[in-house]
């Protein structure tokens, strides 16, 4: 036998209905985050609200990386009441309801037989919000300091000239337009190039973080990098305050600069980068002006270069002609001196030749005495003779034999005689 001990779905349903109506009759403050929100064309608002389990304090993981939720709910705001809602709701908040968002909405619940559970938005209160956005960017800054890594991109070295630019931002923002712009009328040549990211919105972390990956793979082709965004509201640049973004920027092996459009508030990112500047206009305007001040300096380190080296020049030159004036006097001085040893040793030397001459001569008329004392001339003269036999002078009676043909030299001229025999003979 069936069990007759049942109720339809339709009374199960309208039990629970009735029993969440019972618990639940006054409107409530529940803490949630937007995970989807769709406006319909009849003015309607469909949000799906979502509660996520929160990371431990310091850890690494993203806040939302995989996150399971904890609890799932779908609510709506009416027409009637979206228009005032949304409204107050920017006006205090400075951002738009958006996904992502963590609000505090004042909800009557209801279910209903075929759609199930669902909650109406009577009322927003956006200092929860706000609030919120500020304790996530505290948790970021905290989480950042105690990782050790908060100081480091601002102690990375700036060139001093920095010309090649890579640039993260969306290709068809207009603080991307303005930042070439100013760029191109500095009159510099900068090398730009854009690394094209998605900069608001639940995309933007993923796409930031992509677009500084790539950088980092060509680090060594840039000097810096310049993170920009045109200015919006402060949910659009919330994810400038999210840890994943702010912890790449923070360890970047370049310096990173940034014009992220704030106009109250200072980002995360702006506070890890090693510059932070307003605007992406700015952030151009920055980079002209130190091309500019490096120009200056280097306009005036020639120009000191420049003096320097014509007063250096003009102290040698006289110097030079110094040691030129000197070294002419010098060498005339000496010029004169070695004329005058010259003269001294050309006199000594017509002295001492005309000396050696003198002794010469001298010697020479001795000489001439002896030889003239010698002269065979001189002894004929007192009378004494030559006597030659065939041209051979005789010193021996001896070498003279009866016949000989003799011949007589005297001191003033010659006879011939025959010899009629010798001493010799005669003695024999």
């Amino acid at each position: 036998m069936p069990n007759e001990n049942y109720i339809s779905l339709s009374e199960l349903q309208h039990r629970i209905k009735g029993a969440v109506e019972t618990a639940l009759p006054m409107p409530l403050w529940v803490a949630a985050e937007i995970a989807e929100m769709k406006v319909n064309y009849s003015g309607h608002c469909y949000l799906e609200l979502v509660e996520k389990a929160e990371p431990a304090e310091g850890s690494r993981r993203r806040a939302d990386a995989g996150a399971v939720p904890r609890a799932q709910a779908r609510a709506v705001i009416w027409r009637s009441q979206y228009a005032m809602l949304s409204s107050y709701f920017e006006a205090e908040t400075g951002s738009r309801l958006e996904a992502g968002m963590k609000i505090l909405a004042r909800v009557l619940v209801s279910y209903h037989e075929l759609y199930g559970l669902s909650l109406q938005v009577v009322d927003l209160d956006a200092s929860y919000t706000v609030g919120e956005v500020e304790r996530q960017r505290q948790l970021t800054i905290r989480r950042l300091q105690a990782d050790g890594v908060w100081d480091m991109n601002r102690e990375t070295e700036l060139p001093l000239l920095v010309q090649r630019v890579a640039v993260v931002s969306s290709s068809a923002a207009a603080g991307y337009r303005d930042f070439c712009n100013e760029l191109r009328g500095g009159g510099y040549a900068f090398a730009v190039t854009l690394f094209d990211a998605v900069v608001q919105g639940a995309a933007a972390e993923e796409s930031v973080v992509a677009a500084l990956c790539a950088v980092a793979e060509r680090a060594d082709e840039f000097d810096a990098v310049v993170l920009i965004r045109g200015g919006g509201s402060a949910s659009d640049l919330s994810c400038f305050n999210s840890y994943r973004i702010c912890s790449y920027v923070a360890q970047f092996p370049l310096p990173v600069i940034t014009g992220i459009g704030h106009d109250k508030d200072t980002s995360v990112a702006d506070m890890v980068a090693h510059t932070a500047l307003k605007t992406p206009t700015a952030v151009a305007a920055w980079l002209t002006e130190r091309m500019a001040r490096s120009e200056a300096w280097l306009d005036e380190s020639a120009r000191r270069l420049r003096e320097m080296t014509e007063g250096r020049t003009r102290m040698e030159r006289l110097r030079l002609e110094r040691y030129a004036a000197d070294l002419s006097h010098g060498a005339a001085a000496l010029a004169a001196a070695c004329r005058a040893r010259l003269d001294l040793r050309r006199e000594q030397l017509a002295g001492a030749v005309q000396r050696r001459i003198e002794s010469e001569r001298q010697r020479l008329a001795v000489a001439e005495g002896v030889v003239e004392g010698c002269h065979p001339r001189r002894i004929m003269r007192m009378g004494f003779a030559v006597v030659r036999r065939d041209g051979v002078a005789l010193t021996a009676a001896s070498a003279a034999s009866a016949g000989d043909r003799l011949r007589v030299e005297l001191y003033d001229g010659a006879l011939e005689v025959d010899v009629a025999a010798s001493d010799t003979e005669k003695r024999a």
